[in-house]
């Protein structure tokens, strides 16, 4: 694996800025395998970049902690950044509708942004079976052997990946307990503020 490669497995992990990418992007990634020549895709991925950076992130972020982390489970932060990871990841499957990754039919930047988001979603309390599209395009990532080495860089998360909170229903009843528990309190949470799903 080359540094370039390692560099950019290494960004998927967590929610690193669009700065670093664009500058991993510039400094060392000269043949484009991972950016674009043509002006209007390298405008595409850098749209795609700014709109992890401000939308998915910062509002699945803001899902985990309200449904996980925060000492209180509080009704309007899990329906209003749950329903909102929801309604982004949506976007994301419409735009995957018919391709396999998000500019230029390569995997890129644009890709690599969100990637690290989605292979966590499950543990966000959004159902990924839902977003078809979304699904197989983190399936078609998660499989590439340099994503693979990168997860394990330094060690694998202690967050569960989507395969891994499945897993980990299965083998855990305490777990599975805790998660079917939460499921209803999100459940729950959005029929109170009559949340209802909407994503173009």
């Amino acid at each position: 694996m080359s540094a370039l490669q390692l560099n950019y497995s290494m960004l998927i992990q967590a929610d690193y800025s669009e700065a670093i990418l664009t500058y991993l992007t510039r400094h060392y990634d000269p043949e484009h395998k991972f950016s674009f020549t043509d002006p209007l895709d390298e405008s595409r991925a850098e749209q795609w970049m700014a709109w992890q950076h401000g939308g998915l992130g910062p509002m699945q972020g803001q899902a985990n902690h309200f449904n996980r982390f925060a000492k209180e489970r509080i009704a309007y932060g899990m329906q209003r950044y749950t329903g909102e990871t929801e309604r982004l990841v949506g976007i994301l499957d419409s735009r995957l509708k018919g391709q396999d990754y998000l500019v230029g039919n390569k995997y890129s930047i644009a890709d690599i942004a969100s990637f690290g988001w989605i292979h966590m979603l499950r543990f966000s309390g959004v159902n990924l079976d839902d977003f078809p599209n979304l699904k197989a395009w983190w399936e078609r990532i998660n499989a590439r052997p340099a994503v693979q080495k990168g997860l394990s860089v330094p060690t694998k998360p202690g967050i569960p990946d989507n395969d891994g909170y499945l897993q980990k229903i299965k083998d855990d009843q305490e777990f599975a307990q805790k998660e079917k528990t939460l499921a209803e309190q999100i459940k729950k949470a959005k029929e109170q503020y009559g949340y209802k799903y909407s994503s173009p």
